[in-house]
């Protein structure tokens, strides 16, 4: 049904009117208790062979949904409502900023993916603080908040830092985690911070800021990269996680690529700039996890994203490597159903794999390879 709904409403609006006309539906749904309970019933059952630890937090599963949906952390009780089991929100900047002009999001329907250069439009950290201290949980969840630099920041690494700090000491006390966002293409010279030699100083200043911040607990950090990164870089930024006890890496992020992936889109999408998500990211995202799982084990958590469209591929990122999996673009085009399909799946793969948890399937398939 949402399918036609796809082909008959959304296919014709603007796609970032789109969402917010979706957004809104989700938040007023999110506001009736009534409509909520019923809503949460038929979406988000719970399995318990899915339970998920990961980052010293309890989760429902470990599906959950990319930052770039709920930028401003406004529909977090509305995505839980839908049954992500955590929602990274963000990607948030030390101050607000309008992002890139319009039009700016593309559909790529034959593709079954989206072009985006937002530009991290977002109403800036002291807001987003402000909105997660005065919320009121309705669904218990994990929130992650994923942090990026502000555009008229330079990107000299004192200022890049000095701007990642800041978003650091306003958000982390409200964080379950931290993401340092440095694989964006829409931000000029942000995907520059991913070099070892930038990032290892920017990680460094956020992990302190979150320290003398928060000394209650320590608040998880991770690091996004992108998948347009040579192995040997992919390989580096592995090394640098583990050097500076870094709690998890998400890999990956939206990819300037245009070659190479079999698109089916006409060049008057293809040619718009910006970061490319959704299915024809599926096999570089994960041949990138799997990567990082060959090279630091069980040592760190990895968050597999991008091109997640049903139980399928989260089961294959969860074997490749991935502890927590992610998706956004594929919900665009599969709708409300999408986290239930996908834990119905994996609750099914599960059963009938040789794995009793699926804490023991996380790397089963990279570390059969390695054996070999």
């Amino acid at each position: 049904m949402y399918k036609l709904f796809f082909r008959l409403v959304f296919k014709r609006m603007d796609p970032e009117q789109a969402h917010y006309a979706a957004f809104r539906w989700i938040r007023l749904a999110a506001r009736i208790p009534v409509l909520r309970t019923f809503v949460a019933a038929a979406l988000a059952p719970r399995y318990q062979e899915l339970r998920t630890e990961a980052l010293g937090l309890r989760m429902h599963g470990p599906f959950g949904l990319a930052a770039g949906f709920d930028k401003n952390a406004i529909a977090i009780d509305g995505m839980a409502m839908l049954g992500f089991d955590h929602i990274e929100i963000g990607t948030v900047t030390g101050e607000p900023q309008p992002g890139n002009p319009k039009k700016r999001l593309f559909r790529l329907v034959a593709d079954r993916a989206l072009i985006n250069r937002m530009g991290f439009n977002n109403e800036g950290s002291a807001a987003v603080a402000a909105r997660l201290a005065a919320r009121n949980p309705v669904f218990r969840t994990t929130v992650g908040v994923n942090i990026g630099k502000t555009k008229v920041v330079p990107e000299a690494e004192a200022e890049a830092a000095a701007d990642y700090v800041k978003s650091t000491e306003a958000l982390a006390a409200h964080a379950d985690y931290l993401v340092v966002n440095v694989s964006s293409p829409n931000t000029p010279g942000l995907r520059n911070l991913q070099a070892t030699e930038s990032l290892r100083p920017l990680l460094t200043a956020v992990r302190e800021a979150a320290d003398r911040t928060v000394t209650t607990r320590r608040v998880p950090l991770l690091v996004k990269i992108a998948p347009d990164l040579a192995d040997e870089d992919v390989d580096a930024v592995a090394d640098l996680a583990v050097e500076l006890g870094l709690d998890g890496i998400i890999a990956t992020n939206t990819t300037i690529a245009r070659e190479g992936l079999g698109l089916r889109s006409g060049p008057e999408l293809l040619g718009e700039t910006g970061g490319l998500s959704g299915a024809p990211l599926k096999a570089r995202s994960l041949e990138v996890l799997s990567r990082l799982y060959a090279r630091v084990g069980d040592r760190i958590t990895l968050v597999g994203v991008g091109g997640v469209e049903n139980a399928e591929d989260a089961w294959q990122r969860i074997l490749a490597g991935a502890t927590l999996v992610q998706g956004y673009s594929a919900f665009i085009y599969e709708g409300p159903f999408y986290a239930r399909a996908i834990h119905k799946g994996l609750a099914a793969r599960l059963a009938t794999s040789p794995y009793a948890t699926l804490a023991e399937a996380v790397g089963a398939e990279t570390r059969k390879k390695a054996a070999l």
